[in-house]
């Protein structure tokens, strides 16, 4: 349980199934200029044995998420959300904290993701937990070919 959602509610966080996959899509849809598609996340919760994704809802409505793909000991963060009307209360934090918790537990040594070059609210996210820069993929996202950073912490 996380305090600090909306009016006081506190937000539950556990695995994401197949029946979530349309609120998720919702929360995608509003997060990202190029969002994943309806396939994509069916794919994940039915036959991507590496995906590991995790939800975060208040009042039984789903306001965040979080994926990873875990291959050995290490893992790959595909993608953080919140609901734009529940930004800036940590939730985000909070269910991010949850899959690196997650990941220690299940033996990952190594965490890696992609964030946009423009996106310092998220990098800034990241660093806490120790992430650092690793590199960059230039013209990564395909919307506006804008660079990523490629970040990484040894857990």
């Amino acid at each position: 349980m996380v305090g600090g959602a909306k009016r006081g509610k506190v937000m539950m966080i556990r695995k994401m199934t197949a029946a979530d996959i349309d609120q998720v899509l919702a929360i995608e849809q509003l997060s990202f200029t190029v969002p994943w598609s309806r396939e994509s996340f069916v794919f994940e919760m039915t036959q991507n044995d590496s995906a590991i994704y995790f939800v975060g809802e208040v009042a039984d409505e789903i306001v965040c998420y979080c994926g990873a793909w875990f291959v050995l000991d290490q893992a790959t963060i595909t993608n953080v959300a919140v609901l734009p009307s529940y930004r800036g209360q940590k939730l985000g934090d909070a269910i991010f904290h949850h899959m690196v918790a997650y990941a220690k537990e299940a033996g990952i040594h190594q965490l890696s993701l992609e964030v946009r070059v423009s996106n310092i609210a998220a990098q800034s996210l990241y660093k806490n937990y120790g992430f650092a820069i690793g590199g960059t993929r230039r013209g990564y996202y395909s919307d506006n070919l804008e660079d990523a950073y490629v970040m990484w912490v040894e857990l």
